[in-house]
Parts: C-alpha cells; structure tokens; sequence
C-alpha cells in the first residue's frame, strides 16, 4: 500500500533536515513523493545540513521557525501529508527553559493546526508524540490506557500537543493521529550531547575512545531502530482507520541499560564505560523501567519492528564512524 500510496503525494515534514525528518524524506523519495522540509536549523536542535546530503536537489527546504506562524500557513497550503515532527526533545531544557518548550511543543502545534483549518483542511496530519508522557509507569509494558502522568514540562507540553491534534480530528475533520515513539535510535541522529538521545552521546564518546556514562545500569528501556519508526509514521499517513488515535511504538524485548552498554562495546571492538548514579536535576525527572505495548498498532495496521537491535547499532556505528565529524 506504501508503495502506491506516496506517489505524486505533495509532503511537508517539520523538522525535516533533523533525525527522523530526514530519514523520512529519503523513503518518501523513494516512494515517489514530493517532498517539501521545514526546519529552522538552531544549533541546540536536530536539524543538519548534513542530513540532507545526497537528497539536497530533490527536496525543497525551507529554514523557517514552526513558530513563526505565517510561514506555516504558507507552508501547509497544497500539501497532501504532514508529518509534523518537530519539536524541542530535551527534558532537562524544557525544566531550564520551560517558556521555550511551551512555545514550540504547545502553542506552535496549535498554529499549525489553525492554519491547516483555514487554507487546507483536507490535509493528513501525522504527530510525532512521546512516550514521556506517561510519566512512571504503573505496570509494564505500558499500553495506551496507562494513566498520562508526565514528570517534567516537555512531557506535559507534548501531551497539550497530541491532545490539539486528536481535538481538531474531532471537531474540525482533519484527519490527524499521533505516533508516541519510544527510544529510536540511528544514522543522522544527533551524537554531540545528550538532547535527543542517550544512545547517541555514548556512540560519539565511543567512536571518540574515550569511556561513556550509564547511570543507574539496571533501568529497562525499549528502542526503535528508525527505518522501523518511518515505516510506522508512513502507514499512519496512508491508512485513514488510524485517524482520531494515538497508538504506541515499541520493540521486544526490553534491555536494560548496562546490558545495551555491554552490546554496544562488544559491536564496535572494545571500548570503555562507567557506572554511575543518576545526577540529583535528572533523578528527579526520571521515570524508571520503561518498555511499550504496541500490540495495539501492530493490530491495527500490521506493523512490527523488522530490525534487531544489534543490527541497528551496527549500522549506526558504521555511519557514525565514516562522518562523525559532521555531526560534532
């Protein structure tokens, strides 16, 4: 169905020269799409131009704020499919600056579902939500109807901003449903601090020779490798009985921490780490085990997670180790 589905379809992807956007925009490219990016390049956010090598003259890319909300309502007009992924991820800038992760998770998603309203209601719209929102968990795995309890200001602001989206799917026609990720991980993520992801900080001081920090070790966490996380965001795009719903992502089994540290040493040929407690400003926030049930997608649209994590973090670490310097 991906297959046909995306041909001549006009896309817009925020946050498209970041991690997953880019990702993103390669398979659709693939499939035939006409793709259109949006993303503001802040340094403290994903988005690189390196991402877009290769793909640079078969996309448009226009560097522009998702707050900034009369680009937006230009930038929505004739698009087909939005795949709405940007966002600020990290939960200790939110705590520091909790105004900026407002403006971005909460009152820019409710702009751009204004616009869609005004000059293209027709449009599908697909949200990249988190899995922070459920805060600690009270039973594992976590399926849809676990209570939302968010533990920091990114947890809640991205909660405000599936909930707009599943609103206006409600109330205004607009199809839209939100995707909650759990840990993905890949090529193009970013490696050079710990704003997007934990795995990407180890793989640098890695790759580096120099020993990376685990804390805690024993937590359980669940991971996407990306190209699994595109495939769930293109059926959500393509498959209307998705509409009005949230659904989890997710992959099997669980791993804990010092296990994933152990693997990722043992996949690139020796290496370094130490064991650590939480730092007191992230314990605080910290939500223990985690590991998703996405048995309600998988039943729904048919997808499940193809690669291993042991083959994803080969493929990551071979990426990372012929440009890393791109990515510092």
């Amino acid at each position: 169905m991906i297959q046909t589905d995306m041909v001549n379809k006009r896309v817009l992807i925020t946050g498209g020269a970041g991690f997953i956007g880019s990702n993103l925009a390669r398979r659709l490219l693939d499939l035939g799409a006409k793709v259109t990016l949006v993303d503001s390049l802040i340094p403290e956010y994903g988005g690189n131009q390196r991402n877009l090598s290769e793909i640079t003259d078969r996309v448009r890319l226009n560097i522009a704020d998702v707050r900034d909300e009369h680009s937006m309502k230009y930038l929505v007009q004739g698009q087909d499919v939005l795949f709405n992924l940007a966002g600020q991820t990290s939960h200790m800038d939110s705590m520091r600056q909790p105004a900026t992760d407002l403006d971005i998770n909460c009152r820019a998603q409710l702009a751009i579902l204004e616009a869609c309203r005004h000059v293209n209601p027709g449009i599908k719209i697909v949200f990249a939500s988190t899995r922070q929102i459920y805060g600690k968990p009270d039973y594992l795995p976590v399926d849809e109807k676990h209570p939302l309890r968010p533990v920091d200001v990114n947890g809640i602001n991205k909660l405000a901003g599936e909930g707009y989206h599943i609103l206006y799917n409600n109330v205004y026609g607009i199809r839209a449903c939100a995707l909650r990720l759990t840990n993905t991980y890949g090529p193009r993520m970013r490696i050079k601090d710990a704003r997007q992801t934990f795995v990407g900080i180890w793989i640098r001081r890695l790759l580096e020779g120099q020993p990376f920090e685990v804390w805690d070790g024993a937590q359980l966490r669940d991971f996407n490798y990306v190209d699994d996380c595109v495939e769930a965001l293109l059926l959500a795009a393509v498959l209307d009985e998705v509409n009005g719903s949230v659904y989890n992502l997710g992959a099997t089994p669980p791993i804990s921490l010092l296990a994933l540290a152990e693997l990722l040493v043992k996949l690139n040929g020796g290496g370094r780490f130490t064991v650590h407690a939480f730092p007191a400003e992230r314990k605080r926030i910290d939500i223990g085990d985690y590991y998703s049930d996405y048995g309600l997608y998988r039943d729904t649209v048919g997808w499940e997670p193809q690669v291993t994590l042991e083959d994803g973090l080969r493929r990551t670490l071979d990426y990372y180790r012929t440009c890393m310097t791109d990515y510092l």
